[in-house]
């Protein structure tokens, strides 16, 4: 009996893989519902983007992503548990299925989205690799950085960002990795290093947990682009779009004016077209993704719109003070933009 239970193990196992050599995506919608809570791949904290509060529970901008997938799933933002993981980690939770979705400061990337068996569902937030210095270090440009020594968090995008920019503008530096991107702050708070690079977002989070923050600058320069956003494994189509439809569901409502304090009233009593697609007055687009009629209404009624967890998380009225700048609607001179509810 064991040896035919160590069998079918293995034939499971083995089923599970496909040619991308990674467990394929099954049914996770299914699943989700099935054990009542959405598993969510956060980063081992990042203000703004996720990291718990004085009372532990996860806050920012990519754990409420999360929540609106499960206010979309099941009327309720709170089924949604946390997984905290490092750059190294994140990848290899998703594929093997111990997160439905990673929402943790990723860059979209060709390699990422073909070569892993993962997929992004789209944007949350636009960003680019920066440099953050102490004031004495004396520069103001990252032109000016040449022979300094700079720490990386391992396993991101970064690494290469800043060797293709050194390399192209003639440059030297010294790279100083660590796996977690507190340990890469607290080695340039100490002077182990002359620089910090990361995402600009993360560059900001950082600077505001430092015990001078007022002492380092981000500076002008940003040398590459880094599309943020959730991801999910490669071949559920379903569950890519649920996902995908919870992130765009907030910024239209966003653009239409429809936000957590108006959101059932626009509901019951909206004459615009567009807004009573949105918000299940018209139509069955929610029965189109396996969600209920009010999807949107939950999501915008219990998260917000995009532009409320913007500046609840990351916006001038945080220690971050971080501007919309890209990351405004496309009708407020930003790139943000979703395909419509129709």
């Amino acid at each position: 009996m064991q040896m035919l239970k160590s069998t079918l193990a293995v034939l499971t196992t083995a089923a599970l893989i496909g040619a991308s050599g990674f467990a394929q995506a099954g049914a996770t919608l299914d699943g989700v519902k099935k054990k009542g809570f959405v598993q969510c791949g956060v980063s081992d904290g990042l203000p703004g983007f996720s990291v718990p509060d004085a009372q532990g529970k996860i806050v920012g901008i990519d754990a409420d992503v999360c929540r609106a997938v499960a206010a979309a799933v099941f009327g309720d933002a709170s089924k949604v548990k946390f997984s905290q993981l490092n750059a190294k980690e994140r990848f290899t939770a998703l594929q093997s299925g111990e997160i439905d979705v990673l929402s943790r400061n990723t860059t979209w990337t060709s390699s990422r989205d073909a070569g892993m068996g993962l997929i992004f569902a789209g944007v949350t937030y636009y960003d680019g690799v920066g440099f953050l210095v102490n004031k004495k270090l004396g520069v103001s440009s990252a032109k000016e950085l040449d022979g300094a020594t700079i720490c990386i968090q391992a396993g991101t995008t970064t690494e290469l960002n800043v060797s293709d920019y050194f390399r192209s503008n003639g440059l030297k530096y010294t790279p100083i990795t660590f796996d977690t991107s507190d340990e890469s702050a607290k080695s340039l708070e100490s002077g182990r290093c002359d620089v910090l690079t990361s995402d600009k977002s993360q560059l900001y989070a950082q600077r505001s947990k430092l015990a001078a923050k007022t002492d380092f600058i981000v500076l002008p320069e940003t040398i590459s682009k880094e599309p943020l956003g959730p991801v999910v494994r490669k071949g559920d189509d379903e569950w890519l779009n649920v996902v995908k439809w919870s992130l765009f569901a907030m910024l239209n409502a966003e653009e239409a004016g429809v936000s957590s304090k108006n959101v059932e009233e626009q509901a019951k009593s909206t004459k615009n077209p567009d807004v009573a697609r949105l918000l299940g007055a018209d139509g069955e687009y929610g029965k189109d993704l396996g969600l209920p009629k009010d999807w949107v209404v939950q999501i915008v009624k219990q998260v917000g719109n995009y532009g409320e967890i913007f500046e609840k998380n990351l916006g001038k009225g945080t220690a971050l003070e971080i501007d919309r700048g890209m990351n405004a609607l496309w009708t407020n001179g930003g790139i943000m933009y979703a395909p419509p509810v129709r």
